[in-house]
């Protein structure tokens, strides 16, 4: 396959976001919501996808099962091996739903703005969350509708970088769905509407857990660079992935944020490596523990690991003055305090993957603009005070997040040589660092 993009030989973050708005500018002025969401001449829907491994493959899909008259129109991924496997796959499940010519299938650094270029209606962001505020701002300023993956960023720099972009698409009225999957599942929807609605009385506590095995490895093969390597690899960076108290566990600690209707005050924890000890697990924890404070001094215990052979539980509880409510990715339930029980829904029908995009089309087909930018930074954020109180070993506030000088990103984005990054030493590891101090010790 022809690549039209060339190498990108190295990209600072601040350089990322910037140039990004800046070639954007140009043409930004001249969209509005819509004006680029038809192929000329037609009804249909033109979605460009960044980021083409699994879930990126599998949204392209979600999107065109979501409504008639959509289709995959490009394509970007970093590595072209990815691409092309990604193409032949959607090839042999879309037909001629996929219409991505070589011209329009772009890898590197800056595949991403080849697609977003694109006479494409939204995108969809699925590379890991480490590069998806500097996407998402490129998208924004190029006026195009965004479905994003969560988590939505992995460090204090993204989420402010986030929330700018998230303005633009008011400002122009851009739709943005995130891909926080219970939100559309109609048994937790009709329970939260319950428990909103005082079904179990006013919220005195609530725990929630994502305790599950271990997840892919891959395997660094002769030859890689550090930058190909971690970023082949990228779960078990942090800078990267978040670490999976990101990465995985936003989605519940998504549903405690929608419950609450509410930030934390503060979050204390702790966590570390107790399995994946070898270095070909990059540095993130195995497992992390933490006790959030919400106001009205109402405290959720939250837990993850990620343990082979472990007992596992992904659910969530929420205790109420008259009731406790167990939502479940299965089923939802809600009793009362001596056990009987007042709503039940089991979670059939329903493909929330696919219902993401049919709630986005529907909002750039009606012109009645839908954004979620708040609600996924501010999910994602919860997640990254509890791995920072765990890193760090200190009690933290909300504000001391909403202030902290942390940006993982690396100095520059190019393959080649990465320092070190030690696992975090919980004591020792800083709160306000970059990359290039990243979980190192004092």
């Amino acid at each position: 396959m022809e690549n039209t993009n060339a190498k990108n030989a190295g990209l600072t973050r601040r350089k990322f976001i910037q140039s990004s708005a800046a070639a954007a500018a140009g043409v930004s002025a001249l969209m509005r919501s819509g004006d680029f969401a038809y192929a000329a001449g037609s009804d249909t829907l033109r979605v460009g996808v960044v980021g083409c491994g699994g879930r990126g493959t599998g949204a392209a899909v979600n999107a065109v099962e979501a409504a008639e008259g959509v289709e995959i129109y490009a394509l970007g991924d970093l590595f072209e091996d990815r691409l092309d496997d990604s193409r032949r796959r959607l090839k042999e499940h879309l037909g001629d739903r996929l219409n991505v010519t070589d011209e329009r299938a772009f890898a590197g650094f800056d595949n991403y703005r080849h697609v977003i270029d694109s006479d494409v209606a939204y995108v969809i962001l699925a590379t890991p969350p480490g590069f998806r505020p500097a996407q998402f701002r490129y998208a924004m300023d190029a006026g195009k509708h965004v479905f994003m993956e969560k988590p939505s960023q992995v460090d204090v720099a993204g989420y402010h970088a986030l929330l700018e972009a998230g303005a633009i698409a008011d400002e122009k009225g851009l739709s943005v769905v995130a891909g926080t999957l219970y939100r559309r599942q109609p048994s937790f929807m009709d329970a939260v509407a319950e428990i909103h609605g005082g079904l179990i009385g006013e919220i005195t506590s609530a725990s929630a857990y994502y305790m599950t095995g271990p997840i892919w490895l891959r395997p660094r093969l002769p030859g890689m660079s550090d930058m190909e390597w971690q970023c082949r690899n990228w779960y078990y960076f942090a800078w990267l992935s978040g670490d999976h108290i990101v990465e995985q566990f936003v989605h519940n600690l998504d549903v405690i944020h929608w419950v609450m209707g509410a930030v934390p005050e503060s979050a204390l924890a702790m966590g570390g490596r107790l399995v994946r000890v070898d270095p070909s697990y990059g540095h993130i924890y195995d497992h992390f523990s933490v006790e959030y404070a919400f106001p009205g001094d109402v405290r959720v215990e939250a837990k993850c690991r990620q343990f082979e052979g472990a007992t596992g539980r992904v659910t969530n509880r929420i205790v109420g003055e008259k009731g406790v409510a167990d939502l479940h990715p299965d089923s939802s339930i809600i009793r009362s305090r001596d056990g009987e029980v007042l709503f039940r829904r089991s979670e059939k029908g329903n493909n929330a993957y696919v219902v993401e995009h049919t709630d986005l089309i529907a909002a750039i087909r009606s012109g009645r603009p839908m954004n979620e930018t708040r609600q996924i930074a501010d999910s994602t954020m919860i997640a990254v005070l509890g791995r920072e109180s765990a890193y760090t070993g200190q009690q933290l506030t909300w504000e001391d997040m909403l202030t902290a000088d942390l940006d993982l990103a690396p100095p520059a984005l190019a393959f080649g040589d990465l320092p070190d990054a030690p696992v975090p030493a919980p004591g020792r590891t800083r709160l306000n660092r970059s990359f290039l101090a990243a979980n190192a010790p004092e």
